[in-house]
């Protein structure tokens, strides 16, 4: 008996899962210049081998910046509609572009271009991995935001956790993705630590395309409840369950036309976890007073309105519609606004940064936030 036929019956059939790696492979074989106009190289005669090897070959000073995210369970719901919605979309494209950005969001808060992408893909169930589709939606959107990025995607791992990984029924299979962003900080002086940021900065938000990654259990949970489910009617026509899958935005195209005009903000913040009241991550003595706020995305609206989720729940759960924080001294505003709305970002000037103690005022609603955590 071969070894192959062993690992097919403990779970592990490779002749199911080798056609999705190949797909990867493609995918990732298509991006492999796109960071060259960072000055990064891939070294494409290892392709085949353990793990991307690439170089800098520019003659600026610089340093890296590696962060890695795992998406959470915002895929369940691609699985879900995926099963129930009738329509064969498998919502992997717009996943895709979710898992690499969880990542590249982050490594530009520091002042860091995206130059490589790596992914896990683990499932407990290896059929998983024999949905050609599925695969191949995947493997187009990896294509799609490495190229509107700059990243490449050379290298990635895949395996079928059978004893460690079941998912939530009434979903079938569903794996757990994740992915590490290496970006490159050139020149060195790009560096953002957020140890600049101080009282009188101005509080600078760019709009999300909606729920991004965050807050994903709660939509489940409160999907569930719900007669129709993820099938659900909002007011804007969409399904409750489209409308959770709109794909995050990336925002380095503005982090990099900021950079690469010389504004360099004393602070940057993704709107993530813990929704707005992560403007109050900093851990020292300040207080983030929001005096204005933007558009509200469908999704949140009807959270609060229909489903009936306390205001306060939704700002320490959602991003409320700001995807990204961007803090800067007040003779940075104006140009700060000019050049993220030529970049194709309507920045919002939402508020200012003050000592005193560490919470957010969010004026709008005369709600107060405590710091992430609390």
């Amino acid at each position: 008996m071969s070894n192959d036929s062993a690992n097919a019956k403990a779970g592990v059939d490779y002749s199911v899962m080798e056609p999705f790696k190949q797909a990867m492979i493609a995918a990732g074989s298509r991006t492999l210049s796109f960071p060259n106009k960072r000055g990064v190289y891939i070294n494409q005669d290892v392709m085949h081998a353990h793990g991307g090897v690439f170089e800098y070959r520019g003659d600026t000073s610089h340093m890296w910046c590696n962060t890695q995210e795992g998406l959470g369970n915002k895929n369940w719901i691609a699985e879900w509609m995926y099963q129930n919605e009738g329509t064969g979309k498998t919502y992997y494209d717009a996943i895709a572009k979710d898992v690499v950005l969880m990542a590249a969001n982050d490594v530009i808060a520091q002042g860091a271009m995206p130059v490589v992408f790596t992914d896990e893909v683990a499932v407990g169930d290896a059929s998983w991995f024999a949905d050609k589709k599925r695969a191949d939606d995947l493997g187009r959107g990896f294509y799609e935001i490495c190229e509107e990025i700059g990243a490449a995607l050379p290298a990635g791992e895949s395996p079928a956790l059978k004893y460690l990984m079941k998912s939530e029924a009434p979903v079938k299979a569903a794996p757990s993705l994740s992915g590490c962003v290496t970006g490159i900080i050139a020149p060195k002086e790009n560096l953002i630590t957020g140890k600049e940021l101080a009282a009188g900065d101005h509080i600078i938000g760019a709009p999300s395309s909606g729920l991004h990654a965050n807050g994903i259990s709660v939509v489940i949970h409160k999907a569930l409840e719900l007669p129709d489910q993820f099938l659900t009617k909002l007011p804007n026509g969409n399904t409750l369950g489209t409308e959770a899958l709109i794909p995050t935005r990336s925002y380095v195209a503005l982090v990099e036309a900021l950079l690469t005009a010389g504004v360099k903000p004393h602070a940057i913040l993704p709107g993530t976890g813990d929704g707005v009241g992560k403007l109050a991550y900093d851990k020292r003595p300040f207080t983030y007073r929001v005096h204005s706020w933007g558009t509200v995305p469908p999704l949140f609206q009807y959270f609060r309105e229909q489903i009936g989720l306390p205001l306060y729940d939704c700002l320490k759960t959602f991003n409320w519609g700001i995807g990204y924080y961007l803090f800067v001294g007040p003779d940075q505003v104006e140009d700060t606004l000019r050049i993220g709305k030529d970049a194709g970002y309507d920045l919002l000037d939402l508020g200012v940064v003050e000592d005193g103690k560490r919470e957010v005022i969010f004026d709008p609603e005369n709600i107060t936030l405590p710091p992430p955590g609390e």
